[in-house]
């Protein structure tokens, strides 16, 4: 009786060995959210970049203003570049809807059919430390956020709402030298910025940061020098 106890305990002890030592027993380490891998023909665009190809057609300095520095983005960061961002879907400009009431106030809509003032234009602040932009409005002096805790047809939509840029509010850009297009993928949560055209009410045109890859012209904006 005293043997088999003994061999029964000794085969208890190696199964837990065996366990403990066996792959994959332990809980995955969950993955930070954040861009991957560069999206095939696009190329990621920095600061520098950004003010080579958005102003080669515009004049020295064009485009451009002076960095604020309490506007929460590094000190590293090149000047910021004053742009307008217009859909590839349905050749509409990206408005900030300023005067939207609560819980919409200052979503982004590709709305309007040309660039009539500072709902229209946002200034790129490029950040060297984290290798994002913060997108600030002109039309409230806010920065963009992805709003990833709304839920429905309105979650992860971009909103004119945060006096500070912070990781709700980080993109990374791409650009497609064969389209002439670019792209916005969200550091938040890791999805690129789509433009709800198929919606209806007061997010149609909403601008969603949505999409696993780009698709098409979902997904596709051009870029201009605000006032240009």
């Amino acid at each position: 009786m005293r043997r088999t106890t003994s061999v029964l305990l000794s085969l208890s002890t190696l199964l837990a060995v065996s366990a403990l030592a066996a792959p994959g027993v332990q809980a995955a380490t969950p993955k930070a959210d954040g861009p991957v891998a560069v999206p095939s023909g696009w190329e990621a665009v920095d600061g520098t970049e950004l003010a080579r190809i958005a102003g080669e057609s515009e004049e020295p300095g064009a485009g451009r203003a002076p960095f604020a520095a309490d506007g929460g983005v590094s000190t590293t960061a090149v000047e910021p570049e004053l742009l307008s961002v217009r859909s590839a879907r349905n050749g509409k400009f990206v408005a900030t809807e300023a005067s939207y009431p609560a819980p919409d106030t200052g979503v982004l809509r590709a709305r309007s059919a040309q660039v009539g003032g500072g709902w229209e234009g946002f200034a790129f602040e490029w950040d060297e430390a984290s290798q994002t932009y913060a997108l600030r409005s002109l039309a409230n002096n806010l920065y963009v956020a992805v709003e990833k805790n709304y839920t429905g047809s309105a979650q992860n939509a971009l909103r004119a709402r945060s006096a500070t840029a912070g990781g709700w509010e980080r993109f990374a850009l791409y650009y497609n030298e064969g389209l002439d297009r670019w792209a916005l993928q969200s550091t938040l949560n890791g999805k690129f910025v789509a433009m709800e055209n198929g919606y209806t009410g007061s997010l149609q045109y909403a601008l969603r940061a949505r999409s696993a890859e780009i698709t098409g012209s979902w997904e596709e904006f051009s870029l201009q020098g605000y006032g240009a």
